[in-house]
């Protein structure tokens, strides 16, 4: 393995949101992607998994100083403000330390900005100072370079900390094209009112190839020493194993997952 792929891998553990949102998620699967997100090499950023399990997880995790990220509105981006606002509530309450908000996009291609505006707001609101929001705008859902561009920008404009390509449950996830778009919101927004907005591609990524090519767009774009976990995360569950398996010189293969 050349030893830039190495870097790449070290420095994308240290990136990772390591994910289980799998519909028939258990508390052993819980206990098996926490002790993963602890590694030899380091520990990722956080783990990303469904509210019902970010009370179990918090003792699991504590001292790692790795994080708790939770998902509402998820992943439809259909559910009516005041029940995403309550959900929200509730899953800090159980310990999350960020929010991944799946905006309702729906809405938005219907023209009805209003709604996905106000949802941002006041899903930012709950979330203070204290909790990180990341809103998902399902970039393989907007389709056209104009709608995720214009999504990108309503999402920065209202207050989110980081804005996310997808899900991972729709047929078009995270694309080199749509984070391109998206890191050049981010650098408009960043140029006219240098506020600090970060990025996270999810679903499709699956090798360190995969993180090395979303590194070196970000460092076109964003600049060479931008990417750290506070601006950028990889949201994924079958990468770790790749990253692992560069480091140790292994052969390693593509697995699918989120």
């Amino acid at each position: 393995m050349s030893e830039t792929l190495k870097a790449v891998a070290i420095k994308s553990i240290s990136l990772l949101d390591l994910t289980n949102l799998n519909d028939d998620c258990t508390n052993q699967d819980i206990d098996e992607l926490c002790t993963k997100a602890q590694t030899q090499f380091g520990n990722t950023a956080a783990i990303c998994i469904w509210p019902r399990f970010v009370t179990y997880a918090k003792p699991l995790l504590a001292g790692t100083g790795i994080q708790i990220a939770t998902v509402v509105n998820f992943p439809s981006g259909g559910v009516d403000t005041d029940s995403v606002e309550i959900e929200t509530h509730n899953a800090i309450d159980a310990g999350a330390d960020e929010i991944d908000l799946v905006f309702p996009y729906e809405a938005f291609l219907a023209g009805d900005i209003d709604t996905a505006q106000d949802q941002i707001v006041r899903i930012k609101a709950v979330c203070g100072r204290d909790t990180l929001l990341k809103v998902i705008i399902e970039t393989g859902e907007l389709k056209t370079d104009e709608a995720i561009t214009s999504a990108s920008h309503l999402a920065i404009e209202n207050g989110t900390n980081f804005i996310k390509t997808s899900t991972g449950k729709v047929a078009v996830n995270a694309t080199l094209h749509s984070a391109k778009l998206m890191m050049q919101a981010i650098a408009d927004s960043k140029n006219a009112t240098n506020t600090k907005v970060g990025f996270k591609p999810a679903g499709g990524l699956k090798t360190t190839q995969d993180a090395a090519d979303y590194l070196a767009l970000a460092e076109e774009i964003l600049g060479k020493d931008w990417a750290n976990p506070n601006t950028l995360r990889f949201g994924a569950s079958s990468i770790l194993a790749n990253l692992l398996a560069t480091l140790k010189d292994e052969d390693s293969q593509k697995t699918s997952g989120y």
